[in-house]
C-alpha cells in the first residue's frame, strides 16, 4: 500500500511502527456551528481510509479530537449569553448527528480539549524546561527559530516566513514567528503555573495525540488548510517536547470549492451537511466526494451532485442478495479494488470496479451483488433499500388509476393485476402499470420471488 506523504512530498510505501497495528490521528472539529460540505469531504475521506485499513486486516486505533475551547466558541457564547460549555456541547451533538447521517464510523477515541488540559500543561512545562518555550505576561510562546526543521512540512523556508510575519502589538514575544502555547484569559481560563488562561490551538492536538496514541504515530491526517501553521506547529512542539519523530505519514485532503474558492465559514459560502441531506442522500454525497482523488480540489455544482445521485442509485439499486459467508479475497474484483485503493486511495478506480459489478449484478451474474456489497461497504456505502412512505404509495396508486381508468385501493391489488398481465403476456397493461409507477417515483423490479417496489 502506498500513500502520499506531505512531509516527504512523494508517494511512499506504507510501513507501520508495530506489526499490523496503525495509530491514526485526525484533527477534529471546533464545535461552534454546523458542519459543512468541506467537513464532509475531510471526514468521509479519513473514514474510508479507516475502513480500508481495517478491511486489509490492520488493528487500527483511530483518534479524532474535539476542540471545545476556542475564540470562536467564546465569541458565540458571549453573543448568545451562554456558557462556552453549553455552546460546545450543543454543537458537538449536531456534529455527531451529521457524521452519523453520512454513515461515518465513530473514531475509537474522541478526546475533548477541556478534558486533556493536564496533559497540555505538562507538555508546555516540558518545552519551557528544554528551552523551547518561554512565559511572558501570562502567555507562553514557542521559540520557532530554535527548531531547525521548522517549515519542512509546508516547504516554507524560515526567511520567507520571517518576511511575511506580522509584528504583534506589544513586546510579549521574543520573535514575531513565535506562536502561543498558552494564552492568558482571566474570564474563561483555567488555572495553570502561568496564571489563569487556556491552551493555544496547536498544543491541543500534540497533547491528545501523545496521551492516547504515543509519542510517535503512524498517520496524522486532516484538510490541506491545516498544513500551515497548525500541523507545522504540531511537529515543532511535539518533537521538541518528546525528543523523537512525531508522525511517519502526513496525509491531507483537498478543498471543496465553490466558484474556485475554498468552502469555509469565514467566506460565508458554505453548505451545511444537514441542508445537503435534505436534497441528497448520504450515498450521493459520498459518491460525489469519492469520485475525485482525495488530494485534488472538488468543485461543487448541482450538476455534479445530480450525476453523483444517479451513480449512487445505480450502485445501491443493483439486484441481488448479499451472501455474508462468501469469501471474496480470491476474486479478480477484490484484487482490482485493492490495487486501486493501495495506490494512494484511488477511489475513482475503485468505484469503476463497483459500477462494473452493479451492471453484472443486474444481469443476475452469480456472486456479483455480494462482491459489490462487500467492497461498497468498505467505501461506506449503505445498501439498505429505502422504504416507501404511505404518501408515496398512494401517489403510485393514483398514478396507476389515472393511467388505466381504474379505482384500485391498494398497491397489492395493482401488483396482482400486473403479475396476471405478465402471466397472460398482456404486455400493454403490465407496461402501463410500470410506467405509471415510474412517473410517480416508484421503481418496480421483477424477481423470481415476485415484484419489489423501491424509491427511484
Amino acid at each position: 500500500m502506498k500513500l502520499f506523504n506531505t512531509y516527504a512530498g512523494k508517494t511512499e510505501e506504507f510501513k507501520t511502527i508495530e506489526p499490523n497495528k496503525v495509530k491514526m490521528y485526525v484533527c477534529g472539529p471546533t464545535v461552534y456551528d454546523y458542519a459543512h460540505l468541506g467537513h464532509a469531504r475531510c471526514y468521509i475521506t479519513w473514514d474510508v481510509l479507516y475502513r480500508y485499513l481495517k478491511f486489509k486486516g490492520y488493528d487500527v486505533t483511530y483518534c479524532r479530537n474535539v476542540t471545545d475551547v476556542d475564540d470562536k466558541i467564546l465569541k458565540k457564547a458571549e453573543k448568545e449569553n451562554k456558557t462556552p460549555q453549553e455552546v460546545s456541547q450543543y454543537w458537538y451533538k449536531q456534529f455527531t448527528n451529521s457524521m452519523n447521517k453520512l454513515n461515518n464510523l465513530p473514531p475509537d477515541i474522541e478526546p475533548f480539549a477541556t478534558k486533556t488540559l493536564g496533559e497540555m500543561i505538562s507538555m508546555v512545562k516540558d518545552l519551557i524546561a528544554n528551552g523551547y518555550a518561554y512565559e511572558s505576561g501570562g502567555d507562553v510562546y514557542f521559540r520557532v527559530k530554535k527548531f531547525g526543521r521548522y517549515g519542512s512540512l509546508s516547504g516554507q523556508p524560515i526567511d520567507q516566513l520571517e518576511s511575511g510575519a506580522r509584528i504583534e502589538v506589544g513586546d510579549l514575544k521574543e520573535d514575531p514567528l513565535d506562536f502561543a502555547l498558552w494564552k492568558k484569559d482571566e474570564k474563561f481560563g483555567y488555572n495553570s503555573p502561568w496564571g489563569v488562561g487556556r491552551p493555544g490551538w496547536h498544543i491541543e492536538c500534540s497533547a491528545m495525540s501523545r496521551k492516547y496514541l504515543g509519542k510517535t504515530i503512524d498517520i496524522h491526517a486532516g484538510g490541506a488548510d491545516l498544513i500551515f501553521p497548525h500541523h507545522e506547529n504540531e511537529i515543532a512542539q511535539s518533537e521538541c517536547a518528546n525528543g523523537c519523530k512525531f508522525v511517519n505519514y502526513w496525509l491531507h485532503n483537498g478543498f471543496v470549492t465553490i466558484n474556485k474558492e475554498k468552502m469555509s465559514k469565514s467566506l460565508g459560502n458554505f453548505l451545511t451537511i444537514d441542508d445537503m441531506l435534505k436534497n441528497y442522500d448520504a450515498n450521493t454525497l459520498r459518491l460525489f466526494i469519492l469520485t475525485n482523488h482525495y488530494r485534488t480540489p472538488v468543485e461543487f455544482s448541482d450538476e455534479a451532485l445530480s450525476s453523483a445521485q444517479a451513480g449512487a442509485k445505480r450502485l445501491t439499486n443493483a439486484k441481488g442478495v448479499n451472501n455474508p459467508d462468501l469469501d471474496i479475497t480470491n476474486t479478480p474484483e477484490y484484487k482490482a479494488f485493492c490495487d486501486a485503493m493501495d495506490d494512494d486511495l484511488n477511489t475513482s478506480k475503485a468505484l469503476a470496479v463497483l459500477f462494473d459489478l452493479a451492471t453484472r449484478a443486474n444481469k443476475d451474474e452469480k456472486n456479483a451483488y455480494t462482491i459489490l456489497y462487500k467492497l461498497g461497504t468498505v467505501l461506506g456505502f449503505t445498501f439498505e433499500k429505502s422504504k416507501l412512505s404511505d404518501e408515496e404509495i398512494q401517489k403510485g396508486i393514483d398514478s396507476v388509476n389515472n393511467a388505466l381508468g381504474a379505482e384500485y385501493q391498494t398497491i397489492d391489488e395493482i401488483l396482482e393485476i400486473r403479475a396476471k398481465a405478465r402471466k397472460d403476456k398482456n404486455w400493454e397493461i403490465a407496461d402501463k402499470i410500470r410506467i405509471a409507477l415510474d412517473s410517480s417515483g416508484i421503481l418496480i423490479k421483477d424477481t423470481k420471488d415476485g415484484s419489489i417496489l423501491e424509491q427511484k
